[in-house]
């Protein structure tokens, strides 16, 4: 019996140091780099920070971040790494396990079209591109609950530039404006809940000149010449 038990410990000892050897962790290549699977905890703590596999210092295939929430480890983001450039499909992931957003990153920059959701659902909130540089270039839209557009923007290089438009939740347009390099220029119109005209007038550099006109109720209450700030006219 004793030799039976002696001989079943002796297997299984071998059997752990056989796996162990075949699926090392932590592990350095001749070069010093790292390779095969890798996970680290955060300091002086045993709560995971990551896990994933390198191939002679490059991240390959998924890996899992984590953060930590009432001092446990919570899975935070998830990267799929290939293994012929930087670029990575991210997703971000909250407590809850609902995707915050998702799109594609080089190294720490977002690159190409990214999604947002509203909190603790799966109904995107913000749709936005960006550029090879990390800065935000072409459309960007804003979304209601009820998939509504809220705003639509257009960028260039990280500055708003083209037209901007703002709706209500019923889809009224309560505010068309123009940008060039991240200021206001031209022509602006602002409309009440029932799609009104509120008021009209231009911008210069994000400052209002020439004449604006003020309406009432749909109807035009009053002109200022914004240059000059001086009253041309107004409804008595």
């Amino acid at each position: 019996m004793i030799k039976q038990k002696v001989c079943a410990l002796f297997t299984l000892t071998l059997f752990l140091t056989s796996a162990l050897a075949q699926n090392p962790v932590n592990q350095l290549d001749k070069d010093g780099l790292r390779h095969g699977f890798w996970t680290k905890n955060y300091h002086k703590t045993k709560e995971k920070r990551y896990e994933g596999v390198f191939k002679h210092g490059k991240e390959i295939d998924s890996f899992k971040f984590y953060t930590l929430s009432g001092g446990k480890s919570v899975l935070s983001a998830i990267k799929v790494f290939n293994e012929t450039d930087s670029i990575a499909d991210v997703t971000f992931i909250a407590s809850t396990k609902k995707v915050i957003s998702e799109g594609k990153m080089n190294g720490k920059r977002f690159i190409g079209l990214w999604t947002f959701y509203h909190k603790n659902s799966s109904i995107k909130m913000i749709e936005e591109n960006y550029n090879e540089d990390g800065l935000l270039e072409g459309e960007r839209f804003v979304y209601f609950k009820n998939g509504g557009v809220a705003e639509s923007a257009h960028y260039k290089n990280g500055e708003l530039d083209g037209e901007s438009k703002w709706f209500s939740e019923k889809g009224v347009l309560l505010r068309h404006t123009h940008y060039i390099v991240g200021e206001l220029e031209g022509k602006t119109i602002n409309y009440d809940a029932l799609g009104d005209i509120t008021s009209e007038g231009n911008y210069s550099n994000s400052q209002k000149k020439g004449i604006w006109k003020y309406y009432e109720d749909g109807k035009l209450n009053k002109e200022i010449n914004h240059t000059t700030q001086e009253v041309i006219s107004k409804k008595e």
